[in-house]
C-alpha cells in the first residue's frame, strides 16, 4: 500500500501524471448528512405544505416530518422526529386535512417464504408503514389498513403482509375533498384489491378485486371508476400475449383491444395514461411506432390510433403527460415530459407556461420544477436545482411573492463541483452508447488527462439522468479530481427499445464492451489518463465491476463493488417468485458468469454490501471473496443495518462513501488512482 501523500513524490520519481488540484475536495460529511429537506409536497387546496426533514438536534443524522401552514408560514412547521426505530422517509400532502407518511424500521426473523430475499435465506430485512397524520400531527394511524387480519391468517401470513407494507395510495383523485383510491393486499389471494376510501371515515368501496392475470389500468381521474384493465393471457411454451381491455359506457362490458395487444417477450410499451374528457379518446405511451416511446391517441369507438403521434421526440423517449388537477383546468393535457440528459418539462396550458418561464428567468441556470398548485394558481410549490446546486424547494404567491422553504445541502458550495455532458460514443459493434459525463470544476484539457471512473448504474434496466446525483456518489469523486462517464450502456431502458434489448444474454460480454469502450474513448478524447481508470458500480452496477476483475486485458487499475451479483448461476435459481417476471427478465439474465471465471481475477477490488440487502445478499461477495482472495488484492465490507435501496441512514453513507475514498486513494493499483 502506497499512502496518497506519498503519491506526488512516487509520481515525480516515476514519471507518472497526477491529476492537477482544481478543487477543494467536498468533505464526505456532506454527503453522509441527510437532507435538511426532501419530498415536499402541497395539498390540492393549498393550504398546507409537509416534508421530511432533518430532525432538530440529529446533527443531520434523523428525519422527522414537518407540516406548514401555508396561511402561516411565518410561524414555522410543526415538526414530529422519527422514533427510536420506526424511521419516516417520504411524506405526501394531501386532502381532507390528512398526510401519509412513510416509515420503516429493522425486523430480523423467519421469513417463513414470503417476501423478497425469502428464496435466499435471508432474515433480517424491513418492515414498511404507510401513516396517516393530520397537520397537528396528533395522532400517527395506520393508513387504509382496515381489517388486514383474515379469517384462520396466520401469524407468519400476518408477518409478510406487514414486511411487504399491505396498504398503498394509488389516486388522491384531486376533486373529490375527502375520497382516495387505495390498493390492500388481500391475506387470503395474496393479491391487490383496489378500493375507493374516505379519508374522513375510513369507509372503503371496492372498485377492483385482483387476480393473477388480470390488473386494473386506468382509473378515470373524476371518480375513479376503472376505465382500462390489463390482462396476461397463456399462449402456451411460455408465450404470453398482454391486453389492454377498455370499458364501453354504453354496454358497461371491457373488450380487449388488438392494436393495444403485445406479447410479453417483444417488451414493447404500451401505457394508457390518461382519457379525454371531450372525445373519449385514450392517451397512450407506446413504442409500436418507433424506438422510442410517444404519446398517441387512441380512439377507442374506432379501434385506431391517430394518423400522427400527439408528442414525440427525435432524440429522447416521451417519459410522461402532464394532467391539470384542479376544478379550471382539470384533465387538460397541460404538459408533456422528454426523459432527456433530465427530465425536461415543456408546459401546454398558457397560464402554467407563463408561471414556468418566469421561473426559470427568475433562477438562471437552474432545472426548474413545478411540483404542485392550487386552483387559480395563487399557489405554486416548485423546485430548483442543476448537477452542481442541490435540490432546495421554493413556494411561489400570487405570481409575485417567493418564499424559499429550504435547500436540501446549503452547506455544498456549486463552485466545487463542475461540468455535466450529455455524450455519445461508437461501441467496438458500431452501436452508438449515450452517457452522462461528469468533470472536475475548473479543469479543461490543457490541465492534462484526468484518473477516470466508469460508473455503471444498477438494473440494468433501468438509466441514469443528469442534475444533482442524491447518492453524493459522482460529485464527492469530481471534487476529488476524477472524471466519472456514466455509460448508458445496452441493456438500459427508456433510451430506445433498440438499446434496451441489445442487453440480452449479454451479461459480462457486449454489456461488458459498452464500458470498456467508455473508457477507451474518454482515453482517445484526452479526458481520460489511460494508466489511472477504475470502475465503480451498486447492484447490477456492482456486477459489472466484479465482471470486469476477471476480464482479460482489463483497462481498469481496480474496482469497487456495492451490492454486488457476483453469481449468474445461483442468482438464475433465486431470480423471482413471479412466473411472468421470471420469464419477461430472468432468462436474458446470462452471460460470463464472475464466479466460474474468479481463476482469471487480475485487479485488487473492494466490495461493500448492507447485512439487510435481500436483493443482492451477502453471499455474493463473500463466495467471490473467498474464491479471489489468493490472486489479487480483495476487500470485503458489511454494512450494519443497510438495505440495498436508498434512502440510507447517515452511518450507511459515512461508512460507504469513506470506504470509496479510501480505497481509490490508497489501495486502487501502485500509489492508487
Amino acid at each position: 500500500m502506497i499512502s496518497k501523500t506519498l503519491r506526488p513524490l512516487l509520481a515525480a520519481c516515476l514519471g507518472l501524471s497526477t491529476a492537477p488540484v482544481l478543487a477543494k475536495p467536498i468533505p464526505v460529511e456532506s454527503f453522509a448528512k441527510l437532507p435538511n429537506i426532501s419530498s415536499v409536497s402541497m395539498s390540492t387546496d393549498g393550504k398546507q405544505l409537509v416534508a421530511i426533514v432533518a430532525a432538530p438536534g440529529s446533527n443531520n443524522q434523523d428525519t422527522a416530518v414537518a407540516t406548514w401552514d401555508v396561511d402561516n408560514l411565518s410561524k414555522g412547521p410543526v415538526v414530529t422526529p422519527s422514533g427510536d426505530r420506526m424511521k419516516f422517509i417520504a411524506a405526501n400532502a394531501m386532502k381532507a386535512d390528512r398526510i401519509l407518511v412513510a416509515a420503516r424500521q429493522e425486523w430480523s426473523g423467519h421469513l417463513a417464504g414470503c417476501g423478497e430475499g425469502n428464496l435466499r435465506g435471508s432474515t433480517d430485512t424491513f418492515v414498511f408503514k404507510n401513516y396517516l397524520t393530520d397537520g397537528a400531527h396528533k395522532e400517527f394511524d395506520e393508513a387504509f389498513a382496515g381489517s388486514t387480519r383474515g379469517i384462520n391468517v396466520s401469524d407468519a401470513v400476518q408477518r409478510c403482509l406487514e414486511l411487504a407494507g399491505s396498504a398503498n395510495l394509488v389516486s388522491n383523485l384531486p376533486l373529490d375533498p375527502s375520497k382516495v383510491i387505495i390498493s390492500r393486499v388481500d391475506t387470503g389471494s395474496f393479491q391487490s384489491d383496489y378500493y375507493l376510501y374516505d379519508l374522513k371515515n375510513d369507509r372503503a368501496e371496492l372498485l377492483f378485486k385482483g387476480n393473477r392475470s388480470e390488473t386494473p389500468g386506468l382509473f378515470h381521474p373524476r371518480d375513479g371508476h376503472v376505465v382500462t384493465r390489463n390482462e396476461t393471457e397463456a399462449m402456451g411454451n411460455d408465450v404470453f400475449e398482454l391486453r389492454v381491455l377498455i370499458l364501453d359506457p354504453a354496454t358497461g362490458e371491457f373488450s380487449i383491444h388488438d392494436k393495444l395487444t403485445t406479447l410479453l417477450h417483444e417488451r414493447y410499451s404500451v401505457n394508457v395514461v390518461g382519457i379525454d374528457d371531450e372525445t373519449g379518446k385514450l392517451y397512450v405511451l407506446t413504442d409500436q411506432f418507433s424506438d422510442l416511446v410517444q404519446a398517441w391517441m387512441y380512439d377507442p369507438k374506432t379501434r385506431e390510433f391517430d394518423a400522427e403521434p400527439l408528442v414525440a421526440h427525435p432524440r429522447f423517449s416521451i417519459a410522461g403527460l402532464g394532467f391539470g388537477t384542479q376544478p379550471s383546468n382539470f384533465n387538460q393535457l397541460v404538459s408533456f415530459a422528454v426523459d432527456g440528459l433530465e427530465m425536461e418539462v415543456t408546459y401546454v396550458d398558457g397560464d402554467l407556461r407563463s408561471i414556468h418561464e418566469g421561473l426559470k428567468q427568475a433562477f438562471p441556470g437552474k432545472t426548474v420544477r413545478i411540483i404542485d398548485y392550487n386552483d387559480g394558481l395563487s399557489r405554486v410549490l416548485f423546485s430548483t436545482g442543476n448537477a452542481q446546486t442541490p435540490t432546495a424547494y421554493h413556494l411561489v404567491e400570487d405570481r409575485q411573492k417567493v418564499t424559499n422553504l429550504g435547500n436540501s445541502r446549503p452547506w455544498i458550495n456549486p463552485e466545487d463541483i463542475g461540468e455535466q455532458r450529455w455524450v455519445t460514443y461508437t461501441a467496438r459493434d458500431g452501436m452508438e452508447i449515450p452517457g452522462i459525463l461528469d468533470l472536475p470544476a475548473g479543469w479543461s484539457k490543457e490541465d492534462g488527462p484526468l484518473p477516470t471512473l466508469i460508473h455503471p448504474h444498477g438494473g440494468p434496466w433501468s438509466r441514469d439522468r443528469g442534475g444533482w446525483d442524491g447518492s453524493g456518489w459522482v460529485p464527492l469523486l469530481t471534487s476529488r479530481g476524477y472524471a466519472v462517464l456514466r455509460p448508458q450502456y445496452r441493456g438500459s431502458s427508456g433510451l430506445g427499445r433498440k438499446l434496451w434489448l441489445a442487453g440480452d444474454k449479454q451479461w459480462g460480454l457486449a454489456m461488458q464492451d459498452d464500458k470498456d469502450d467508455g473508457a477507451q474513448w474518454l482515453v482517445d478524447q484526452g479526458i481520460a489518463d489511460p494508466e489511472r481508470l477504475a470502475i465503480f458500480g451498486y447492484s447490477y452496477g456492482g456486477f459489472a465491476s466484479v465482471a470486469a476483475v476477471v476480464r482479460p486485458n482489463s483497462p481498469y487499475q481496480c474496482a469497487i463493488a456495492g451490492g454486488p451479483v457476483a453469481n449468474l448461476a445461483k442468482l438464475g435459481n433465486t431470480w423471482s417468485e413471479n412466473r411472468l417476471q421470471r420469464i419477461l427478465q430472468g432468462r436474458t439474465v446470462t452471460g460470463m458468469d464472475p464466479m466460474a471465471n474468479a481463476d482469471k481475477a487480475n485487479i485488487p477490488l473492494l466490495m461493500f454490501t448492507g447485512d439487510r440487502d435481500v436483493r443482492t445478499p451477502d453471499w455474493h461477495a463473500t463466495d467471490f471473496e473467498k474464491a479471489v482472495r489468493d490472486k489479487i488484492d480483495v476487500t470485503f465490507v458489511s454494512i450494519p443495518d443497510m438495505p440495498h435501496s436508498m434512502p440510507w441512514y447517515y452511518s450507511h453513507f459515512d461508512q460507504t462513501l469513506n470506504l470509496i475514498v479510501d480505497f481509490l486513494e490508497d489501495d486502487c493499483g501502485p500509489g492508487g488512482l
